[in-house]
């Protein structure tokens, strides 16, 4: 039996070589975990699923859609660490028995969608990257990319979903968002970018899948409406988890309501999902807020597919 001291430490830089770390020592050390692959992001770096348990009820938690909320993937890789090592401990959370869970229940975590978007925020980029003077340029000719959200060629990924795609273009010709950016152009296309068109097959594939919990930052509030619209039946579950964060209900307004991975979900896939706005601050958050917004959202994540 292993000890708490095997949960490996999150409180650190999450980039893309950080993350495929921790992902290939957490698949080395759980038999029961598996690890997959949604595909490849624009410049090449895997996208893993980490799947937990084998049930045939199915449930979906993706982190870092946008380059500086990189914190995102800690929490996941954190929340799968954890799972893993009290199930091994054969220990029951929050009433909960984790060996029945696992048999009863899979959970498919994407802890970092964009992981080229996201070593654009940790690192910049360098004239090695084939698209050097285009991203460059899209930065306002700047080197700092600490705020950049988009992927490796200026997309917003949770812009990127067909949900109101057509109204959202009609937008960003409004706001002067003509090509891509740091933040919010939303493509050529719906599923133009293949992190999103990979994702969108994973979930087509694995229907039916319930929750599908999506981890940005920050604001302590839950998305759980797009444009007004539910999923039948997710209000009740959906009050549970804020009571459980203290997180607000809340819906998306203006450019955030549309095109993300929540108003597919809801709109086209009549699934119920929620964006999780993790902590409070200005974003990119620290490194140091990730234990204190892993404390309020650990019950959530553990209990999450049991409630939907």
């Amino acid at each position: 039996m292993k000890k708490a001291s095997q949960i490996l430490p999150m409180e650190i830089t999450m980039d893309s070589a950080a993350m495929l770390k921790t992902v290939r020592e957490l698949n080395g050390r759980y038999p029961f975990l598996t690890v997959t692959t949604l595909g490849k992001s624009i410049l090449g770096k895997e996208i893993p699923v980490l799947i937990i348990g084998h049930g045939k009820k199915k449930a979906l938690y993706v982190g870092a859609h946008h380059g500086m909320e990189w914190i995102t993937a800690n929490l996941l890789l954190r929340f799968v660490n954890e799972f893993c090592e009290l199930c091994q401990a054969d220990r029951t959370v929050y009433r909960l028995n984790l060996s029945h869970l696992l048999q009863t229940y899979s959970i498919h975590v994407v802890p970092m969608l964009n992981p080229d978007g996201v070593d654009y925020a940790i690192h910049g980029t360098t004239p090695a990257n084939p698209l050097y003077n285009r991203v460059i340029g899209m930065n306002g000719g700047s080197d700092d990319f600490s705020r950049w959200q988009a992927n490796a060629r200026g997309v917003d990924l949770n812009h990127n979903y067909n949900a109101g795609f057509a109204e959202y273009k009609r937008l960003e010709e409004r706001e002067k968002i003509p090509c891509g950016a740091p933040t919010r152009f939303s493509g050529q296309e719906p599923e133009s970018e293949p992190e999103v068109r990979a994702l969108c097959n994973y979930i087509r594939f694995h229907v039916p899948i319930k929750p599908i919990l999506t981890l940005h930052t920050q604001g302590e509030e839950i998305y759980w409406k797009s444009r007004g619209k539910t999923v039948s039946g997710s209000e009740a579950p959906v009050r549970k988890l804020a009571s459980l964060c203290g997180y607000t209900m809340n819906e998306a307004k203006g450019l955030a309501s549309y095109g993300g991975l929540t108003d597919w979900c809801i709109e086209t896939c009549n699934i119920p999902a929620v964006t999780l706005e993790c902590g409070k601050g200005t974003n990119p958050l620290p490194v140091s807020a990730f234990f204190p917004i892993y404390a309020r959202l650990r019950e959530v994540l553990f209990v999450s597919p049991t409630l939907f």
